[in-house]
């Protein structure tokens, strides 16, 4: 299933590389996608009354570059008779360039290792925040020793429709890519899909007691009015899918969970072991914005296997591409 069509992977100097290598080639057949693969050395910036762009900075860097480009064909050089693989090294800020790099080749994927920094309890660094706030197209950050063939893929979808038109617009196009490719890549595994939703009405719990048991009555009815609605919206969209996905035989399981998306998605995904999240990124803001939404942001900080995080049509990096600096 063609998804797409201009791939990008990021290696960096820690983390297992064929991993991460092995999936982006894996994508770049299955697709007929262009593959790039890179690698961003630091900029070496001399002090010590050094100045640069002198000799000695020159020197230093050129043998960053060379270092860098020798890591690169190590590691692409088992899969050159599998693709076509392109090589870059970028200089600079590792998220900044790699941004750059995305809008300067008009890129659709960008895969890369999660940083799992051994310092903060969660498994995504500060260069894997900033791409899954500020890149344009899709970013997969795989956790390190990711199984080859994924099991559970979760989609998380939102389908309340509580609010504004362009909001509503907005949300209903992040709900289709998130399906569209998380049913893609679930066809494409053999993997079982679970589709989840969390909801949540009036807080009955810390009301029971103080009102008079009619009352309890009314917020049972409401409540379940409220989980029905938004079955119903479930159900909606997943009749949304290509009639291509709908044709294979898809094992799709609905999971629909009462409480806080930033509590309730990350359990559920413990819950059905998932081996990827597919989620959208962007806040509620009735304009697609350059940040990630508080909830996403809550998720993120907590899931512990590989995401896939998308953007809806539309939206905006704040990041400048450097062919218009």
């Amino acid at each position: 299933m063609q998804r797409f069509k201009n791939i990008m992977c990021v290696l960096t100097r820690r983390g297992d590389q064929g991993c991460v290598l092995a999936r982006s080639v894996n994508l770049g057949e299955s697709n007929q996608a262009r593959l790039r693969v890179v690698t961003v050395a630091e900029k070496i910036s001399v002090g010590m009354g050094i100045p640069e762009g002198g000799p000695i900075s020159e020197e230093l860097q050129n043998g960053l570059l060379r270092d860098s480009e020798e890591l690169l064909e190590n590691a692409v050089r088992p899969f050159r008779d599998r693709v076509d693989i392109e090589t870059r090294v970028l200089v600079g800020t590792p998220f900044l360039e790699v941004i750059r790099e995305v809008l300067s080749s008009k890129h659709d994927l960008v895969v890369k290792t999660a940083e799992d920094p051994e310092w903060l309890d969660r498994l995504f660094g500060s260069d894997d925040m900033h791409l899954l706030r500020k890149c344009p197209c899709p970013v997969w950050l795989l956790k390190p020793g990711a199984p080859t063939r994924f099991r559970n893929i979760l989609a998380a979808v939102d389908v309340d429709d509580d609010q504004h038109l362009q909001e509503l617009e907005v949300q209903q196009a992040l709900n289709d890519q998130v399906l569209q490719l998380s049913a893609s890549l679930a066809a494409a595994e053999q993997a079982r899909l679970h589709v989840g939703h969390a909801w949540d009405a009036i807080d009955a719990g810390s009301l029971r007691g103080r009102l008079l048991r009619s009352f309890d009555m009314h917020l049972d009815h409401y409540n379940e009015a409220v989980r029905q609605y938004r079955q119903e919206n479930l159900d909606r969209l997943l009749q949304r899918l290509t009639p291509d996905l709908r044709s294979v035989s898809l094992e799709i399981q609905m999971q629909l969970v009462k409480g806080a998306p930033r509590e309730v998605i990350p359990s559920l995904a413990n819950a059905v072991d998932a081996d990827l999240v597919v989620m959208g990124t962007v806040a509620r803001t009735g304009i697609p914005g350059f940040i990630v939404g508080n909830t996403a942001e809550m998720i993120l900080s907590q899931v512990n296997c590989s995401v896939l995080a998308v953007k809806p049509p539309g939206f905006t990096s704040p990041i400048v591409s450097q062919s218009l600096q």
